[in-house]
């Protein structure tokens, strides 16, 4: 895989409550309202679920993932393709935090930021 080894881990304060933040992160129909310039694969349940797999684009870089982890307060991702790595989520009442580990060409750290930025003005829009 070309590109550096990138890590960044930020935590954020929302106005969510952590099952709005829940459907936010694990429901697909729900993150493609936030996620920014991300298209997903045809055939995506209602909600992920440990051991689901499914690529996801930004522009012409796909980015295979593998549902490590979901749970109801935690879902973890393994990636490969345009991102060799992983991207761990977790929240509860008023908080979320991403950790994200890979070997890519993107830049990891700005695109989690403008996530986690979108993801907050999603979750201020949602009914408690």
């Amino acid at each position: 895989m070309l590109g550096n080894f990138q890590q960044s881990q930020l935590r954020i304060e929302v106005e969510a409550s952590a099952a709005t933040i829940k459907d936010s992160l694990l429901r697909p129909v729900q993150q493609q309202k936030w996620l920014i310039g991300q298209g997903f694969s045809p055939g995506m349940p209602e909600e992920l679920h440990s051991g689901f797999q499914f690529t996801s684009s930004m522009g012409l870089i796909k980015i295979h993932h593998q549902v490590d982890v979901a749970k109801p307060n935690c879902l973890r991702l393994l990636l490969s393709q345009g991102i060799d790595g992983f991207h761990e989520w977790y929240w509860g009442d008023g908080w979320v935090q991403s950790r994200l580990e890979g070997v890519s060409i993107l830049p990891l750290n700005l695109g989690q930021s403008l996530s986690l930025l979108s993801l907050r003005t999603f979750l201020a829009t949602q009914k408690p």
